[in-house]
């Protein structure tokens, strides 16, 4: 039984792992540059103003 517990260890924390991994590698700078290019598009405040 404790072979068991061991092995189920490792398996959780190796899916953990790559969760982790895969975060940091295609997530994170995708979310990043979304928020960038959010930063860097102008406002648009005179449109709303005419349209109301």
């Amino acid at each position: 039984m404790s072979t068991f517990g061991i092995v189920m260890f490792l398996l959780i924390g190796g899916m953990a792992f790559w969760l982790l991994v895969f975060l940091m590698a295609f997530i994170l700078p995708y979310w990043i540059t979304l928020g960038l290019f959010e930063q860097l598009r102008p406002k648009r405040i005179f449109e709303e103003e005419d349209k109301a």
